[in-house]
């Protein structure tokens, strides 16, 4: 719920993106949408080597191609975490009670990139017959670092600042990676396999938003959402250059 000195808070609830429910004010949210492409030729995805676990071999017998770049043949990108990044000034958000679900299903993170805001809940669970351990690296929340080794398992965790992103690992299986993006409001998503991404009950106002991916780097744009209204923005990436050696 927006706490407002200003505005009178009205009790409908609106659902943001599968993240949660948020109490609406009583201005009419508006909507940014958009889509992240490439530019250029995507490199080719690699065949993942599972073979230090006969399970994991065992779950993909057909192997499975790295998910690092995830760009279709129409030059869409995935998993991109696109946010408001400015412009909701000193406005506070009450967290989403409901648990954002964070799996191991075939020996891979799924999904690879989401997003939680401080305090909510992450529902980490454990599809797989095999042991996994869970390995968090922010660094401004506290890391949390354990075992899952019985299937069905599943242990709820917490991250208590802000940051973009928050890398998690497994420390059993070396290919294992994926991303979380916490924030202290609900205007975030993720793009998916088309590329295309949609933010809902964004409050009328001016704002920078960052679209961010693992290897890619990070795209700004500025936006003037309206009362009720639909902002688009586009995000275009390509490879980065190599950075310089030495120095």
């Amino acid at each position: 719920m927006r706490k407002s000195k200003k505005r009178t808070l009205c009790a409908a609830l609106v659902t943001v993106f599968g993240l949660g429910l948020i109490a609406a004010d009583a201005d009419a949210g508006g909507k940014i949408t958009g889509k992240a492409t490439f530019e250029g030729t995507p490199p080719a995805r690699r065949k993942m080597a599972m073979d230090a676990d006969p399970v994991c071999v065992k779950l993909n017998p057909e192997g499975r191609l790295g998910e690092v770049m995830m760009i279709n043949e129409a030059k869409e990108v995935q998993n991109v975490f696109v946010y408001i990044k400015d412009g909701l000034g000193d406005q506070e958000f009450e967290t989403l009670s409901e648990p954002v679900q964070f799996g191991q299903v075939n020996c891979m993170f799924t999904p690879r990139v989401t997003g939680v805001m401080v305090r909510q809940t992450l529902e980490i669970g454990n599809s797989d017959p095999t042991l996994h351990n869970i390995h968090s690296m922010p660094r401004r929340s506290r890391p949390f670092n354990f075992a899952m080794p019985i299937p069905d398992q599943v242990i709820k965790k917490r991250f208590t600042s802000k940051e973009i992103m928050v890398r998690v690992k497994c420390d059993v299986h070396p290919w294992m990676a994926a991303y979380v993006g916490v924030l202290d409001h609900p205007f975030f998503a993720v793009s998916g396999a088309d590329g295309k991404f949609a933010i809902e009950n964004v409050p009328p106002g001016t704002y920078t938003v960052e679209a961010w991916h693992e290897r890619l780097g990070t795209k700004e744009a500025s936006l003037t959402v309206t009362e009720g209204g639909a902002a688009t923005v586009d995000f275009s990436f390509a490879l980065l250059p190599p950075k310089p050696e030495g120095g």
